[in-house]
């Protein structure tokens, strides 16, 4: 990811040798400001569930930008990439948004057609995990700060950028844009008859340990210790912003 002085977990130092047999995939799906990083790197981190990241992520501020208009371009990271996250015991995971996939749909439709058949060629039988949020007030306020204010990591902060004025129409705003989101992964399980496995941020986030474990489990991968890796961590962002626009949401 092209951020400056961040270690983000695209670099090449943090890929596996590559996996020669065919790969295992799952989807873990997800809406912005989720924790999905947080949880990524959890999986990641135990050497066994692959590494889950944006891989089909080629915004020009994304961690693929500079193939943002490139097809061939994407389609050589996307070769690439899938043997080289591929965790050692067959495992591979994609991290992505909707909003994604919908770019990438109208940039570049063969990668994403050949990505999807990767992904989810076992139909009904294909695996995804899909983080979600229960406090959606939170979520919509997190994403109408982080619009405003353009930090999206902790290691952001130390830019020291303005905190935004209270704006009930960019939280209205985040609220349509989040649902319109989820809803469009629902759409995409109704079409192919997929139950997701469904995991919570304020789960993830109360008890790691368990939701990775559910996960393996879902997954049929039996985690073995010996295996983990170390990847960049994740920090939390500070909340002292987000709790006073709580309050004044649940004022008006």
């Amino acid at each position: 990811m092209q951020l400056d002085g961040i270690t983000t977990g695209y670099e090449r130092k943090f890929d596996w040798p590559p996996y020669e047999g065919k790969p295992r995939p799952y989807l873990l799906a997800s809406v912005p400001r989720t924790g999905s990083t947080y949880l990524s790197h959890l999986l990641w981190e135990t050497g066994c569930l692959g590494a889950p990241l944006e891989y089909l992520n080629f915004e020009p501020s994304g961690p693929y930008g500079h193939v943002s208009n490139s097809p061939p371009g994407q389609l050589g990271l996307w070769q690439q990439v899938v043997p080289a996250r591929t965790s050692p015991n067959g495992v591979f995971g994609l991290k992505a948004f909707p909003l994604q996939m919908e770019l990438l749909g109208r940039s570049n439709p063969p990668l994403l057609a050949r990505a999807m058949r990767f992904l989810l060629s076992g139909g009904a039988q294909s695996k995804v995990v899909q983080l979600r949020r229960r406090d959606t007030a939170a979520h919509a306020i997190s994403l109408a700060r982080a619009s405003l204010r353009g930090i999206w990591r902790a290691e952001q902060e130390s830019e020291r950028r303005r905190e935004p004025n209270y704006d009930a129409a960019v939280v209205e705003q985040a609220i349509r844009e989040l649902a319109a989101q989820e809803d469009a992964w629902t759409q995409m399980y109704r079409e192919m008859g997929i139950r997701p496995l469904v995991v919570w941020y304020e789960d993830v986030v109360a008890n790691p340990d368990a939701t990775v474990s559910d996960i393996a489990a879902y997954l049929s991968v039996e985690l073995d210790p010996s295996l983990s890796v170390d990847v960049p961590s994740i920090e939390r962002q500070d909340q002292s912003g987000t709790r006073e626009w709580r309050r004044r949401l649940e004022n008006e």
